[in-house]
């Protein structure tokens, strides 16, 4: 153990966090953990954690269970491709290594959806196993501990090396959480320098170049709002690939000239109504206009295959696995009819 290991342990026992739901030494609700926290808060994912343990308390659990299922618990956390890789993976775990979980890094990161650095923070937290991670946090601590700028390949391979210099041999699990835990809530976008246990040798002068975000591009669908009597909503599911793969979705067109076509490939036809309101949904890249049309005196020229690419929902919980600017909308225009 150096220094700085042995300063932001010192720091983690008195200010760091000891209460999580998955500080526990168990691979499954490391690895679930792990996967939830990508790109995801704290805060936003505890509650999608407990609830998916409460429903899938272990992998043979989730390896049988339905990607619907497991879509629809994860309805509202977003990426999407974690759910479908976190399913993918479990099934691998099961059919191929009868359950039975890896023990070294490499073996995790060959597992759909898991990188170097999670994969690390997994056996480090499971097993106690001494592994370097380079998530976002520990990216930002290094960096500016050691006045390293830039994202290219050389300053990757360089912030790895740092990582796994400080990575100590013992109290790995502590220490792997300590340094996460310095980037989370004192190493911030806008550090808190004094509290900070590394302070007195960080090259840190505080004259970080803000990074320059011009603005997201924009795109906008048009959503069918499809309704029967006694029947409810129609919902098509979306392609298993791209954004929100695999969910339940209102039958959409990229314009609102091309709606008609939508609804009739699905075996409706129907006059439009005045397009609502559009709502927004901002993902990492662009911004997403949503515009639903109702449609009106809808009538069915050909059955909807349920439970295969189309069915009718009624807003009985928990429901299928939605957008959740989706569900917003369809629980909207349920209540209103």
């Amino acid at each position: 153990m150096d220094g700085f290991s042995a300063k932001v342990l010192a720091w983690y026992r008195h200010h760091g966090r000891h209460d999580l739901p998955w500080q526990v030494a168990d691979p499954y609700a490391r690895w679930l953990a792990e996967v939830m926290l990508q790109q995801t808060t704290v805060t936003a994912a505890r509650p999608y954690y407990e609830r998916f343990m409460r429903r899938f308390p272990s992998v043979q659990a989730l390896a049988h269970a339905s990607l619907d299922d497991v879509l629809a618990l994860w309805s509202g956390l977003g990426y999407y491709a974690r759910a479908r890789n976190l399913h993918a993976a479990a099934r691998l775990l099961v059919d191929r290594h009868a359950g039975v979980f890896p023990r070294t890094a490499d073996e995790w990161a060959a597992l759909p959806g898991i990188g170097p650095s999670t994969a690390a923070a997994i056996v480090a937290f499971a097993f106690n196993i001494p592994a370097a991670i380079l998530d976002a946090n520990v990216r930002r601590v290094l960096s500016r501990y050691h006045g390293v700028r830039g994202r290219d390949a050389p300053t990757e391979r360089l912030l790895w090396s740092y990582a796994r210099t400080h990575t100590p041999t013992r109290h790995v699990a502590a220490y792997t959480q300590a340094i996460m835990d310095l980037g989370a809530l004192v190493c911030r976008k806008t550090p808190d320098c004094p509290t900070c246990p590394l302070a007195d040798g960080c090259a840190f002068d505080g004259a970080e170049t803000p990074a320059r975000r011009p603005p997201k591009p924009e795109r906008a669908v048009y959503m069918a709002i499809i309704t029967a009597p006694d029947q409810g909503i129609l919902l098509v599911r979306r392609p298993p690939r791209g954004i929100w793969g695999g969910l339940w979705s209102l039958p959409e067109s990229a314009a609102l000239a091309a709606l008609p076509a939508t609804i009739q490939a699905l075996g409706f036809e129907g006059a439009l109504g005045d397009p609502a309101p559009p709502v927004w949904h901002v993902f990492t890249h662009f911004r997403l206009s949503i515009t639903p049309v109702r449609v009106l005196r809808s009538a069915r020229l050909a059955a909807v295959a349920e439970g295969c690419d189309a069915m009718w929902y009624k807003g009985a919980l928990p429901g299928p696995g939605m957008p959740a600017p989706v569900r917003r909308l369809v629980n909207q225009f349920l209540e209103a009819s």
